[in-house]
């Protein structure tokens, strides 16, 4: 067997057994600092120890090992054998270095703070590195930036390599998941990883075994009792908080990444939960030599010995760096001991947090203040990492470029998102049923106050006031569907990081799903309304009208998608798609005629660009043309529906209904294609909005 080039961590620790180790203070602080020797140009680092325990990494050359576990997905491996053949290619070892990290961001007033300060180390191929620290000390930004992820509003100086070069991470090299668990409420367990299942596999791969290895991750990831179950959020009640971040993690190893990054893996979990989820990523971690990047609040003693290795941030400085069994030994070496039966984490944070310094009178607790800890490790991890280690440190060689996987074409992947878009808005009851409820209320309310309006003069105006309050009203209601918009937003922007499908096939799934809802709450209620009413008889006209309340609630919801993109927050997205709808509904030529508007800004361009517009008057076309309205007063005097357009309504004659309706089809189209620009660009506006109000 070949030996790997990969220097190794020292043996995972045991949570059974004491974290402290039976070697002297000296040699501790030896082991430690050779973790932090890094070489800007060779990426130099230093083994950790020199123990004989059997090498987590080594590989044979021709790529497989006795268990046949390269080049099989990680949690398919198990087994592998017996099945004789390879599920998919092999993914490459990680070996991931930094050194010099140094990220900023904008405070305001042209000022910049620093999040991370020259952060130098490394995580390796079969273990677990946690990062801890304080809350705001830069974990989440340390994986950011580790991952690729950071702003544009921050900064980062440094190097990070990739197997000694200097490259982005590629589609199924890398996974992260968020501290936030972003899952579609409305999907079954078993339905969430079948669908991401498709969505990451290539198509080459057949749908029964996509659907086999799903089920699989599934099992591995302890998921098997509640495979049917919902997953529950803001619709429904579901699964537990443990189980659906071990649903996330599932998602995310469903394209064999090679390097994972955790944030707060263990956040809202209590320690048995926390001790089940993280046993299992240390031991995916373990047999299929995967690189785990975790950033961990405060583990209990039991989860924190399943760390391989510890770098420990305060406020943007590392003050740890090397094998989390040796982390006790390093403090003590410093003057700061751990008390025997304390958690090892509890200690190293309460003496590095400075938020909680200015004690209450009386109080019993006596710790040195956290600044003078603070200053103590970091020098003396400097001065270890100055010292003469260096002569056992060897180079690690340039690896091949690492290639992106294979996934599923776009074309199967807006097939999977409108089918599984389809089925979260069927199961949602907010999003569609409760608005088709309400619709059906409103329009018998309207056909009975409207009932048989006839054809007298005053039905004119009573035509007119019902067809614009159905294509206004109506149409303004999709405002409701607005936390839905911004769940489906939250979701994609997960899953548009992580590689899963672009901007492109979200927009064309959401578009074709929400088309059959939006016809059926349209056709259904419009024709109570409509019938009821009196309006003009006819097949035609009905289903003109029905067309262009179809057109406009389409439009309203590229609208209100376009908000939800931009201003993600339910108050003001909802504040903000109310008050826009009503400036264009205000200059559709209903409520002022026309002529009437003043001509800056309202006549030109707000009334041309009114959708209200093309819908009120395309309705009116589809109404009074071919109508004569007599005078019930004994007069005898007639008026044709044309007269009444031209004269009454102010309506625009010179072309005919179906123009205003293919008006309204073009701006549905327009709308989805600022809904896609607005989602791309929006990764590049956000920052400046987020500067522009640190200023204020």
């Amino acid at each position: 067997m070949a030996a790997s080039p990969l220097p190794r961590w020292a043996p995972t620790p045991s949570p059974t057994r004491p974290l402290r180790v039976s070697s002297t203070s000296q040699t501790a602080i030896s082991s430690c600092s050779s973790w932090t020797v890094c070489s800007s140009l060779s990426s130099i680092f230093v083994p950790f120890f020199r123990r004989s325990a059997p090498p987590l990494v080594d590989a044979p050359a021709n790529g497989a090992d006795d268990g046949d576990r390269v080049g099989c997905h990680p949690l398919d491996c198990v087994g592998a054998r017996k099945r004789g053949h390879h599920l998919q290619e092999a993914s490459p070892m990680v070996f991931l270095t930094w050194e010099d990290l140094t990220v900023t961001a904008s405070s305001g007033r042209g000022s910049r703070a620093v999040i991370l300060d020259r952060l130098s180390g490394c995580a390796r191929p079969g273990e677990v590195l946690a990062l801890m620290g304080p809350s705001g000390c830069g974990k989440t930004t340390l994986l950011d930036a580790l991952a690729g992820r950071l702003g544009t509003d921050k900064k980062r100086t440094g190097d990070i390599l990739i197997n000694g070069r200097r490259e982005k991470l590629a589609f199924g090299t890398s996974a992260y998941v968020t501290q936030e668990t972003l899952l579609m409420a409305t999907l079954t367990v078993s339905e969430a990883v079948h669908c991401s299942a498709q969505l990451q596999l290539p198509d080459t791969v057949p749908a029964a075994e996509k659907r086999a290895r799903a089920d699989r991750a599934i099992r591995q990831m302890g998921l098997a009792a509640v495979a049917g179950s919902r997953i529950g959020g803001r619709v429904c009640k579901g699964i537990s908080g443990g189980q659906r971040r071990r649903v996330s993690i599932c998602v995310e190893l469903l394209a064999s990444p090679a390097l994972v990054f955790l944030d707060e893996p263990t956040g809202g979990l209590d320690s048995a939960a926390s001790l089940h989820v993280m046993g299992r990523i240390a031991s995916l971690a373990r047999e299929e030599r995967m690189t785990v990047v975790a950033a961990v609040h405060q583990p209990s003693s039991e989860v924190f010995g399943l760390f391989h290795g510890l770098c420990l941030l305060a406020y943007g400085k590392m003050v740890y760096f090397g094998p989390a069994a040796d982390a006790v030994e390093f403090f003590d070496a410093n003057g700061y001991p751990c008390p025997l039966r304390r958690n090892p984490s509890d200690h190293f944070l309460t003496m590095i947090n400075k938020d909680f310094e200015e004690l209450e009178e009386g109080t019993t607790l006596i710790l040195p203040r956290a600044a003078e800890v603070i200053e103590t490790l970091v020098d003396s991890l400097i001065s270890q990492r100055s010292s003469g280690i260096k002569n056992e440190a060897f180079a690690i060689k340039e690896g091949a470029p690492l290639a992106k996987k294979r996934q599923a074409t776009f074309f199967t992947k807006c097939a999977v998102l409108t089918r599984r878009s389809c089925t979260n808005m069927h199961r949602d009851a907010g999003y569609y049923w409760l608005r088709f409820g309400i619709y059906i209320g409103i329009c018998l309310s309207i056909g009975t106050i409207f009932f048989n309006v006839g054809n007298s003069f005053a039905s004119i105006q009573a035509r007119a006031s019902m067809l614009m309050f159905t294509s206004t009203l109506l149409t303004m209601m999709s405002i409701g569907g607005f936390p839905s918009f911004v769940e489906d937003m939250k979701i994609f922007r997960k899953e548009q990081l992580n590689g899963h499908y672009d901007a492109t096939a979200f927009v064309i799934s959401n578009t074709l799903s929400s088309t059959p809802y939006l016809g059926i709450i349209s056709i259904i209620p419009g024709a109570i309304a409509y019938y009821l009413t009196g309006l003009q008889r006819g097949f035609d006209h009905f289903v003109y009208f029905a067309a262009v309340l179809w057109a406009c609630t389409m439009l309203v919801e590229g609208l209100m998608m376009i908000v939800a993109a931009i201003v993600p927050d339910f108050l003001l997205g909802i504040i903000t798609g109310s008050g826009m709808q009503g400036l264009l509904m205000l200059n559709a030529g209903f409520f002022r005629l026309p002529s009437d508007l003043p001509k800056p800004i309202w006549k030109y361009p707000t009334y041309y660009i009114s959708y209200h517009k093309y819908a009120t008057q395309g309705l009116y076309k589809n109404e009074f043309l071919g109508l004569t309205f007599e005078d019930l007063g004994g007069r005898g005097l007639t008026l044709n529906g044309e007269y009444i357009l031209k004269t009454y309504l102010q309506v625009e004659m010179g072309y005919s209904k179906w123009v205003d309706l293919a008006i309204l089809l073009a701006m549905v189209l327009i709308y989805r294609m600022l809904f896609l620009v607005t989602i791309k660009v929006g990764d590049a506006v956000k920052p400046m909005i987020k500067c522009i109000s640190v200023k204020v």
